[in-house]
């Protein structure tokens, strides 16, 4: 019979190869998930389940790997929130994807997007063309963010206005 001391150190072994995985095959898996990708974690999920309990199937067993996991997340979020280079190290950088209109072909392929996948993340932002982005980062969560000349505009205007309407205003 396994002991739970050892549910416990195969819980975090499998949750740590779990990010390393994630890490190595990118951070676009994150939040763009496509029904292939849903489906892929849903059966991972499934394939690891013994790998962390073994043959305990009882719910002692199980409540402690889930217990193991909550506590390794609890205390890998504390240090990454403490270490800036440890969160760098397992969450990555920001990736620019767009500049000034202009995609960052090499950052595109670093991270995986095509340019369908791009077009269709910007869209989802409410524009319409490339060339009306200032800048597209893919975010450490997978999210892409997006400013646009029109967001620059409406701000500038809005400081102006304030100006006109204010003389004593600083801008």
């Amino acid at each position: 019979m396994t002991t739970y001391a050892e549910i416990v150190l195969r819980a975090i072994s499998v949750y740590l190869f779990m990010i390393i995985a994630i890490r190595l095959f990118g951070k676009k898996e994150l939040a763009q998930l496509s029904v292939i990708d849903l489906v892929f974690i849903l059966l991972i999920s499934n394939a690891v389940q013994n790998a962390m309990v073994g043959p305990d199937n009882s719910l002692q067993g199980g409540l402690i790997a889930a217990g193991a996991l909550f506590i390794t997340n609890f205390i890998l979020k504390k240090i990454i929130g403490r270490y800036d280079s440890v969160g760098k190290l397992i969450q990555g950088e920001p990736v620019m994807l767009i500049y000034k209109g202009k995609v960052q072909e090499r950052n595109l392929k670093i991270t995986g997007f095509t340019h369908a996948e791009l077009e269709a993340a910007i869209r989802e932002h409410g524009v319409e063309k490339i060339e009306n982005i200032d800048l597209a980062m893919l975010e450490v969560d997978g999210n892409i963010s997006v400013l646009t000349d029109d967001f620059r505009t409406r701000t500038h205007k809005k400081r102006i206005h304030k100006t006109l309407n204010n003389p004593n205003a600083t801008t």
